[in-house]
């Protein structure tokens, strides 16, 4: 596996894996585990050349988020990245991503306008800016998501259907624990007592998604898995709710639709969604 820092460097080692065949990007900020191999994976599954590219985006942030706690796992992720048959890594530095004269925002309305938009402000003004940069410095034939961030995948989808990119949006399916908590580079920062509450998360979401599918009142299997969060100690939830599984807005019993849930277990926000079976 490569390991390119320079943007000079990086388009001169696309050009030769798109000799033999199309490219795959799977973005990422490090601090890999088994849910990013399973893009690498699924990439791979694709016939492509894999890039993975590792960069802790500041824009996406909040001035009370952990920026500067964020783990930073440099070689480790390499070795996992070369493990799984990455063939580039690309770790572009800060300033050739924001350099001091950078003066240009991407921000797609609509899908960022609930959920985590306003509980994150600018959080995907950060998101796709960075996709954006990503999208044109490697130039790849298709991107890979996880699905764990279901808005974030709805966001970048919104932006290259409407900038015209030419690339394919792949959405992998959330990668889980043996208990089903999802599995996230910020797992880390729970304890011991923490890491045993949070299955409480996939477990409220399951039972609402069941009790949903089977024609149970919307508002009432919300207002239960709420219940559950709260009970297992979680607080503030941020929300849990059901929506459109493309536009992220009011549901439709005919079309596809997506629960969504949010909400802190002490300092560590979770987020997690699971799809509702059409009835």
């Amino acid at each position: 596996m490569l390991t390119v820092r320079s943007l000079d460097a990086l388009r001169v080692e696309i050009a030769a894996l798109r000799a033999h065949g199309r490219v795959a990007l799977v973005p990422t900020m490090g601090a890999l585990h088994a849910g990013h191999m399973a893009l690498i994976a699924a990439a791979r599954a694709e016939g492509a050349r894999v890039v993975t590219s590792i960069f802790v985006n500041p824009k996406q942030f909040g001035p009370n988020e952990d920026l500067s706690r964020y783990p930073r796992k440099e070689l480790a992720d390499a070795r996992m990245l070369a493990e799984a048959g990455c063939d580039l890594l690309w770790l572009p530095p800060v300033e050739v991503m924001y350099p001091d004269d950078f003066a240009t925002v991407i921000s797609v309305a609509g899908v960022s306008a609930g959920l985590d938009g306003p509980a994150r402000p600018g959080h995907f003004e950060g998101v796709a800016t960075v996709v954006a940069k990503l999208f044109n410095q490697v130039q790849p034939d298709l991107a890979l998501f996880g699905e764990k961030d279901f808005q974030q995948l709805a966001v970048i989808r919104r932006m290259v259907a409407d900038l015209n990119f030419p690339i394919e949006v792949l959405g992998v399916p959330t990668q889980r624990e043996d208990d089903g908590l999802a599995r996230s580079s910020r797992n880390v920062y729970l304890d011991e007592s923490e890491r045993a509450k949070a299955v409480a998360m996939p477990r409220a979401l399951g039972e609402a998604a069941r009790a949903i599918s089977k024609g149970a009142d919307v508002d009432a299997a919300l207002a239960q898995a709420r219940e559950t969060l709260a009970g297992a100690g979680f607080g503030p939830i941020d929300y849990v709710a059901l929506v459109d599984a493309e536009t992220l807005g009011d549901p439709d019993p005919a079309r596809p639709r997506r629960l969504l849930a949010a909400a802190k277990l002490g300092n560590t926000r979770l987020i997690d969604n699971i799809a509702v079976d059409l009835k």
